[in-house]
């Protein structure tokens, strides 16, 4: 009899990253033989699912005060959440629970319920969530890492939500009520798309046996896509950035040191910060904004440019935008950030140091000057982030099934 696994996230459709990374999970275990079903929030955007009407009730942390009381219990485990998730459970009898994004809108008593029935718990990290109540490790604008040693009232001393003390304050309240301890007694694996999350998580008292690796892996049409153009395409004199257009990303500093330049730069994305970088630098011939584009327009972007640029200022965790790059058979000058870095080696990028602009420079120049060997950066990295490599590494190691 096939094992079964119970995904669960708080969204079922391509919202983000942890959406994407659940959905492709979901198809992979159903076409290598795995009983797959999912648990999320009750969403007008959902996808179809079998236990859809079993889904936690909507709720939001906007509108008015009774629809923020809710919103805050949730975040404590309370609410009908419970009762609805136990109702799959008892119908599904998963073998493993494998969590993605749970905080707020879920919370991690599911993976408490879970526990207490002596189910396999495995906890996919998509962001710092259980080390920074605010989730991405910054203040100011600048990498932090003040809650890491327990004291999360940080949140509220700084406001780190939006600058908003009630909405600090329920950040504080949810990380006090889900402890390391709490997380740790009820979760038997936390899997870590990169080294550098993993170290962090150990950084933080997290049990070293209980944190793995495992890299996120490319679902297999952008495979496919990128095996077909990684050979056929010819490159074109550009480099190129695809991602969001916010501070965290550097994308201010990458701007400033292109007008400089005379290389052609690409941007692929939008954000915060797009409508004023595309009245400052209108004037810049060398720098031309594409706004967001599709799936297949971000792969022959790559798959033609001579490398692109991930210039961050934040802890990138496994970033998909590298992880595409390289498997176009594109090489990717990257700052020393986050999990960037592990994805780079000698044959395929540089690393270069985040804002300082001298050292960006030199990797750009350094990068279009050089002769790459984009067939073998893409052979390397299409066997890497293979879903049969992940999903070998998934099965015996994580799920242990």
């Amino acid at each position: 009899m096939p094992k079964r696994v119970l995904l669960v996230n708080k969204f079922y459709y391509p919202r983000g990253g942890d959406c994407v990374v659940v959905l492709n999970t979901e198809a992979l275990l159903r076409e290598n033989g795995v009983e797959a079903q999912v648990f999320a929030m009750d969403y007008p955007q959902n996808l179809p699912a079998h236990y859809q009407d079993r889904f936690a009730s909507r709720v939001t942390f906007g509108g008015g005060l009774s629809a923020q009381w809710r919103a805050m219990k949730r975040t404590l485990g309370m609410g009908d959440v419970r009762e609805r998730f136990e109702a799959v459970l008892d119908d599904f009898k998963p073998d493993v629970v494998h969590m993605h994004n749970v905080h707020s809108y879920l919370s991690p008593v599911v993976g408490e319920l879970a526990h207490k029935r002596g189910i396999r718990v495995v906890w996919t990290l998509h962001d710092y969530k259980l080390l920074c109540p605010r989730y991405d490790c910054l203040l100011s604008g600048k990498p932090c890492e003040k809650c890491f040693a327990g004291a999360k009232f940080n949140v509220v001393t700084h406001r780190c939500m939006k600058g908003s003390l009630p909405a600090s304050a329920v950040a504080w309240l949810e990380a006090t009520k889900w402890s390391r301890r709490a997380l740790e007694k009820c979760t038997d694996a936390f899997v870590c798309p990169s080294e550098f999350m993993a170290q962090k998580m150990r950084d933080g008292g997290f049990d070293s046996a209980k944190v793995k690796v495992l890299n996120n892996f490319l679902d297999p049409v952008k495979l496919v896509r990128y095996q077909q153009m990684s050979e056929d395409v010819p490159r074109q004199d550009y480099y190129c950035f695809v991602g969001r257009l916010s501070a965290e990303k550097g994308i201010e500093n990458l701007l400033e040191v292109a007008s400089r330049l005379p290389y052609k730069l690409k941007v692929a994305g939008s954000g915060t910060l797009e409508p004023a970088m595309r009245i400052k630098y209108a004037d810049s011939p060398n720098i031309e904004f594409l706004g967001m584009i599709d799936a297949p327009a971000v792969a022959s972007l790559l798959a033609k440019a001579r490398f692109s640029i991930a210039p961050s200022q934040w802890y990138e965790n496994n970033p998909l935008s590298v992880v595409e790059s390289l498997c176009a058979g594109t090489p990717v000058a990257g700052s020393n950030m986050g999990g960037i870095p592990e994805l780079i080696d000698s044959s395929n990028g540089i690393v270069f140091q985040p804002w300082e602009q001298d050292t960006l420079e030199t990797a750009i120049t350094m990068s279009m000057a050089r002769d790459w060997d984009y067939a073998g950066i893409a052979s390397k990295a299409l066997q890497r982030f293979a879903p049969s490599t992940h999903l070998e590494t998934l099965m015996r190691d994580i799920y242990q099934i």
